[in-house]
C-alpha cells in the first residue's frame, strides 16, 4: 500500500526570475502543454503540480503563480498544494532545485507531510539553496 503526501510550495520568486523558470513552473502546473525548450526530461519527467479536481486533500489541490506587488517592489508569488504518492516524492528535489536560486525571501518555503502524520517536513530557502528539515 502506498503512502500519500501533501506537498506545499509557498514562496516569492524574484521579479527578475528568468522566463525559462517561470515557464517550467507553468508547465508543471498544467498552464502550458508543451515542455519548455531546454527543460531536462530526465529531471522533470512529467508535470507535478497540476491540481487534481478529485484530490483527497481537504479543500483540494491548488496551484497559483502570479506577479504581485510587495509595496516598493514586485515578485512572483508561488503557492501550490498537491497530493502525491510516495513513488513521486523524489520529484520534489528537481522542483526545489528549480526554485531555490530565485527565491526572494529566506525562510519558510513549503512543506511535505505524510497524510497520517501531524508534523510536516519543512522546506526553508536561503542563499540560493534549500533545506528540507525532517525530525
Amino acid at each position: 500500500m502506498s503512502l500519500h503526501y501533501e506537498v506545499v510550495f509557498a514562496c516569492f520568486l524574484r521579479d527578475d526570475t528568468p522566463d525559462t523558470v517561470l515557464d517550467a513552473l507553468r508547465w508543471h502546473m498544467g498552464e502550458i502543454s508543451d515542455r519548455p525548450a531546454g527543460m531536462d526530461a530526465s529531471e522533470h519527467p512529467c508535470p507535478m503540480l497540476i491540481p487534481d479536481p478529485d484530490s483527497y486533500l481537504p479543500g483540494g489541490d491548488t496551484a497559483s503563480l502570479r506577479h504581485q506587488s510587495r509595496g516598493n517592489w514586485n515578485a512572483w508569488g508561488l503557492f501550490t498544494r498537491s497530493y502525491w504518492l510516495d513513488d513521486e516524492i523524489g520529484e520534489v528535489v528537481p522542483l526545489l532545485d528549480l526554485l531555490a536560486p530565485h527565491v526572494e525571501d529566506p525562510g519558510y518555503g513549503g512543506h511535505l507531510r505524510e497524510e497520517a502524520e501531524a508534523q510536516p517536513a519543512i522546506v526553508t530557502f536561503g542563499g540560493g539553496t534549500y533545506v528540507l528539515e525532517t525530525d
